[in-house]
């Protein structure tokens, strides 16, 4: 292991799940820690916390889940800032698990590794805001290795979901609409997912007072809506 290499990358498990992998029953694998500060997060205790499992944990979890579970979900925080999640796909996958992967999209080259050797089967990349509002919805300056990473799954033709987190404070409906054109001109054709904020527990940043309630219907973009409330 490399020595910048945490010994216990991960914060948790879920040990079942219906919803997260669609048509599969899966394990969720939590990665502590997140490279942006996102005001509307609520989990930030994997944002900021340290790892507290190790993956021969989660590698003995999944051996007992042999005939009972479909496929693992690798979500956090960011899984893709861990550097050795190629070698851990791999030994997920020689476990007979399909993987399925929550990105933020900040690390197109680590993304382009594992499509490149075949270790993830689907990806969940979330699109926070546009790039004129990137950095301030985030706390970071990645939108352009965002694009490199949509670029990348789009090219690749893996099954893929590009959702949304929705606070109508930080986001109006017309920037979603130019969201949806940003994807529609980068060639994916599937569902932009909008998931409503709501939530009743601390968050990782202060936040503005909300906006008009979210109405697809008011969205102009070229892409199919869905939104999850």
């Amino acid at each position: 292991m490399k020595p910048t290499e945490p010994s216990a990358p991960l914060y948790d498990i879920t040990p079942f799940t219906a919803l997260d992998y669609p048509g599969h029953l899966a394990a969720i694998l939590w990665f502590a820690g997140c490279n942006m500060r996102c005001p509307y997060c609520y989990n930030p205790d994997i944002v900021f916390g340290r790892g507290r499992l190790e993956l021969g944990d989660a590698l003995d979890f999944l051996r007992r889940r042999r005939g009972l579970l479909e496929g693992v979900v690798l979500s956090g925080g960011e899984p893709t800032r861990f550097v050795g999640l190629p070698e851990l796909c791999g030994a997920i996958r020689g476990l007979g698990f399909k993987i399925k992967l929550d990105t933020n999209g900040s690390r197109p080259a680590m993304i382009a590794e594992l499509l490149e050797h075949g270790l993830i089967d689907a990806v969940a990349l979330d699109f926070k805001a546009p790039a004129s509002r990137f950095a301030d919805v985030t706390g970071s300056r990645f939108y352009p290795r965002f694009e490199k990473t949509l670029e990348l799954l789009v090219a690749s033709g893996i099954p893929l979901e590009v959702r949304t987190t929705v606070h109508t404070g930080l986001l109006a409906e017309t920037e979603l609409g130019a969201m949806g054109r940003l994807l529609h001109a980068k060639g994916y054709r599937g569902t932009h997912y909008l998931q409503e904020f709501r939530c009743d527990t601390p968050t990782l940043g202060t936040l503005p007072p909300p906006g008009p309630v979210l109405e697809t219907a008011r969205i102009d973009s070229p892409l199919p809506l869905f939104l999850r409330r």
